[in-house]
């Protein structure tokens, strides 16, 4: 219902007169299109909107960098897989963006502690699947992908599954937290938020999934469902 409805959206924004509302219009629906399963078919009709809204309104940089619709339109088609284009010179600045950045993801290293006080090194798990996640206990779509966790490192961990769930708050806040969840996985402390500058995080949730030689395989800019991590999870070699 609701990718129905997206896609329907999608459509009749397009219909709508060209005003600064209908760039926001798209914009929005595209922030909000990939927070799930929505479908490719769908996705392709938000960034379609988005770009068309952009070439009959371009917008202005915001403090030398690409707006952020711009960006929002290179995420769409970076990591969601649809076709898009725009001439502005921003959208091939956010592109580059996105791609340095992804960059830097692949040779990143970090040592954490997670609740039990138990440190974890990421390039020390070569050899193994590993599937970094950022969340907060106060971000209802990361509360959302816990029980999907769960349930796959449960399926997997046994052909080398290492589901590391990083976040940024305090022990006190985290550890009654996953307690009342039955979490199994490895719960890090990220609570100076040096890791998560060193992977870009704006904005949770967002998974990246390393296969076992240590290659960035997939990567997810918000709340993946079951079905969806395992697309991300084959990529890797797991299946």
């Amino acid at each position: 219902m609701r990718a129905r409805t997206t896609k329907q959206l999608g459509i009749q924004i397009r219909q709508l007169p060209v005003t600064p509302t209908k760039l926001i219009l798209a914009n929005d629906l595209a922030n909000l299109s990939t927070e799930g399963d929505f479908g490719h078919d769908t996705l392709q009709e938000v960034a379609t909107t988005l770009a068309g809204a952009l070439r009959e309104r371009p917008v202005q940089q915001d403090n030398g960098q690409p707006a952020a619709p711009y960006v929002e339109l290179a995420e769409l088609v970076r990591y969601e897989h649809v076709q898009a284009s725009s001439h502005d010179p921003q959208f091939a600045a956010a592109m580059s963006k996105l791609e340095a950045d992804d960059a830097t993801r692949q040779h990143v290293d970090f040592t954490l502690t997670d609740l039990q006080g138990k440190t974890w090194n990421l390039k020390e798990l070569r050899g193994q699947v590993v599937l970094v996640n950022f969340w907060a206990t106060w971000c209802p779509p990361c509360r959302k992908e816990i029980p999907d966790l769960e349930t796959l490192y449960n399926r997997f961990k046994g052909q080398g599954l290492v589901v590391l769930a990083i976040s940024d708050e305090d022990l006190d806040k985290v550890k009654p937290f996953i307690a009342e969840r039955n979490v199994t996985y490895p719960v890090l402390l990220d609570p100076g938020r040096k890791v998560n500058e060193l992977f870009q995080v704006v904005g949770i949730p967002k998974t990246f999934i390393y296969d076992r030689s240590g290659k960035l395989a997939a990567e997810s800019i918000d709340m993946r469902t079951q079905r969806q991590f395992l697309q991300m999870l084959a990529q890797a070699g797991l299946q």
